[in-house]
């Protein structure tokens, strides 16, 4: 009998040990013991699929990627100790010099980085191509593409990319299709199901859920994967056995908390967008959001993130982030905890002027990632700190 992915997410754990645990155990251990000289080659050799190191593999990493794997449909994976050591270690593992990616301009501001300072000292160039116009995609791909790579639901400006049309594109021209699902989890949308090749999760974030632990993972195909477990395996950017224990209890109530995260998003964007002091509201399940019907397709819930746009720009947005009360002010995003952010000044500052514009990252805009608390507490927060905003 077929099991929804919410029974998959809490009853997908390690076989018991001897002591009949209900909750799975943390192997807090660096390494594992063998039978005897034979046992120890034919493991190396890999003959046999068994721990070795926790640097290569652990029982708590295992159980957190295979959850990952039947809830967004994916044949292996790997995790990593944070979401940028997943989307370096794919690229790392995939590319060689000479290649190019083609990305959606707006992506993290630590993937714009790796793009346009670190990947370049190793002749890998990327082009970036219109988040609200992907049409362009084809206009810039060259005969040295490898990787057409996205975000959907985009960070920071909440815009939808359409999957099944990079698919496509990606298809077409013989290129593989990384994106990375961080803002929606596997509980709202599966890129797999729409044709990408490697799915990429910041677990840090929504996955997580209460900003306790760093953690990035990867999945998609055995063939590419491997080639990602054999870069990481040698480069060390694995993902703790702690962590993994702590995010694979996580996942247990992520369809839950994404619904009531979801819902909380709604409201406040409903509530922003009647706010003639803010120039725009963004939000994928907005039927003002210019991707709505693309969202609709390819995303059972909205996610828990609302942009918008305040009059006044900048000032206005530091006297509204100075008066806010109960919600928190912090980079991070997919707590328990309502997060407002400022991008322009703190997870997209590396950026230029130019290229946060470029982006669809203006002075104003601000980023609410909206959590579980009741909705009408974090309304009133929102709106005494508008109100003392535009306080002349």
């Amino acid at each position: 009998m077929k099991k929804h992915p919410e029974t998959l997410a809490i009853r997908t754990q390690l076989n018991r040990t001897e002591h009949l645990e209900h909750s799975v155990p943390v192997y807090l251990t660096s390494s594992f013991v063998f039978e005897d000289a034979e046992d120890m080659r034919a493991s190396f050799a890999e003959e046999k699929d068994r721990n070795i190191y926790s640097r290569f593999s652990n029982p708590n990493t295992s159980e957190f990627i295979e959850k990952i794997c039947l809830l967004e449909g994916a044949e292996d994976g790997f995790a990593t100790a944070t979401g940028m050591a997943a989307v370096f270690s794919t690229f790392a593992a995939l590319l060689k010099a000479g290649d190019h990616i083609v990305s959606a301009r707006s992506v993290f501001g630590s993937t714009h980085t790796l793009f346009t300072k670190y990947f370049p000292k190793w002749n890998i160039q990327t082009d970036y191509f219109d988040t609200l116009n992907p049409k362009s995609i084809e206009q810039i791909i060259r005969p040295n593409t490898k990787i057409i790579y996205a975000e959907t639901p985009t960070n920071p400006g909440v815009d939808v990319i359409d999957l099944t049309y990079l698919a496509s594109v990606a298809k077409k021209h013989n290129l593989l299709l990384v994106i990375d699902n961080c803002f929606a989890t596997p509980v709202m949308q599966q890129p797999i199901a729409f044709g990408a090749d490697l799915v990429i999760h910041s677990a840090t974030k929504l996955i997580d859920g209460q900003g306790r632990v760093l953690g990035g993972v990867v999945v998609g195909s055995k063939e590419l994967i491997r080639e990602i477990y054999l870069f990481a395996r040698n480069t060390g950017p694995a993902m703790s056995p702690f962590n993994a224990w702590v995010l694979s209890k996580s996942i247990e109530t992520l369809a839950v908390r994404a619904e009531r995260h979801c819902e909380n998003a709604l409201k406040l964007a409903v509530l922003l967008e009647k706010d003639q002091r803010i120039k725009f509201v963004k939000y994928p399940f907005l039927k003002s959001h210019p991707a709505y019907e693309i969202a609709k397709k390819q995303m059972s819930m909205g996610g828990g993130v609302v942009a918008f746009e305040l009059e006044g720009g900048v000032e206005t947005g530091r006297k509204f982030l100075n008066a806010i009360r109960m919600c928190s002010l912090s980079a991070n995003l997919g707590d328990t905890r309502t997060i407002i952010t400022h991008p322009a000044s703190t997870t997209h500052s590396k950026l230029s002027e130019a290229e946060r514009l470029e982006s669809g990252i203006t002075p104003g805009l601000v980023r609410i990632s909206v959590g579980l608390e009741h909705i009408n507490d974090i309304k009133a927060d929102i709106r005494q700190a508008l109100n003392k905003a535009f306080k002349n």
